[in-house]
């Protein structure tokens, strides 16, 4: 017994070693630094309560949540649709269906720099194909990236397209879980193919959906990749991400003990909404 033991510690002392160096320690980090003063150059020095107030007050900071939440009030709603459309065609019988698989999950490898550059020539005004498309059928160009009330939809839709196939595995999981006889059960009461879907493959469904809205909310809070390769955070700052703001005062700025608090905020912000979410949804589903 203390054999199985001392080999199961050992097992599992790299995942021990590699959670406490590069979780834990970067935790306990930034949370010494939300008290400090730090340019990277001279000593840290003590800084109390300095860096949350200018956080609460900080209207930039604020400006930067708001565009967080805007983008993931398009880009999740958005996600789960494309995601669930996508595992519905790729579950039914269909040619070369295993190439279309692979194919959609390949932008989910790619790096997330090469996708926002090929989507920024695509959202190029004069030259990109989208515009070069909206033309050809008779509809004006579209300043994509450079006006503020598309520029945030345009990065999510490009956010949903890169991720999509990661959520369409999720759900195509789900989707073989689903017992054939209730399929059969429910056509043989002459169900119409939106009952089906309504009263039997949505529910079902349920459990992927709650974990596709956690994911995809997590992912979009660390948004910024893409902001930064596409926009730089403009136009008028209208894409500037929580995650965006963090850097440029990490790097730009060298206020590693301001960047510090707005990670600890970023962390508690995830966390409410999260839990805000599982509860919401766990109410939907009890009833």
């Amino acid at each position: 017994m203390r054999a199985e033991q001392r080999s199961g510690s050992l097992l599992a002392a790299p995942y021990a070693v590699f959670l406490l160096v590069f979780a834990a320690y970067p935790i306990a980090f930034a949370l010494v630094l939300v008290f400090l003063q730090w340019d990277l150059v001279t000593t840290p020095s003590f800084a109390g309560l300095d860096n949350v107030r200018l956080l609460a007050n900080d209207g930039r900071f604020w400006r930067a949540v708001g565009n967080t939440f805007v983008f993931l009030s398009i880009h999740v709603p958005l996600q789960i649709a494309t995601a669930l459309g996508l595992a519905l065609a790729l579950n039914r019988p269909l040619a070369f269906r295993s190439f279309w698989r692979a194919a959609f999950f390949l932008p989910v490898v790619i790096s997330g720099a090469v996708v926002a550059i090929l989507w920024s020539n695509l959202y190029a005004t004069d030259v990109g194909l989208i515009n070069r498309l909206l033309v050809r059928i008779g509809l004006t160009p579209v300043a994509w990236l450079t006006n503020p009330s598309t520029a945030m939809p345009a990065i999510a839709a490009m956010v949903t397209w890169k991720n999509v196939g990661f959520y369409v595995i999720i759900y195509l999981a789900g989707l073989q879980y689903i017992p054939r006889s209730c399929q059969e059960a429910i056509e043989i009461e002459g169900a119409t193919m939106w009952q089906r879907f309504r009263h039997l493959t949505l529910p079902m469904l349920l459990p992927q959906t709650i974990l596709v809205v956690t994911l995809s909310t997590i992912n979009g809070f660390q948004l910024f990749i893409e902001p930064y390769v596409m926009t730089g955070g403009g136009p008028l700052r209208r894409t500037y991400s929580i995650v965006l703001y963090l850097y440029t005062n990490a790097f730009s700025y060298q206020k590693m003990g301001y960047a510090a608090t707005i990670g600890v905020a970023l962390a508690l912000i995830i966390g409410a909404v999260v839990f805000i979410q599982r509860r919401v949804i766990g109410k939907a589903e009890a009833l």
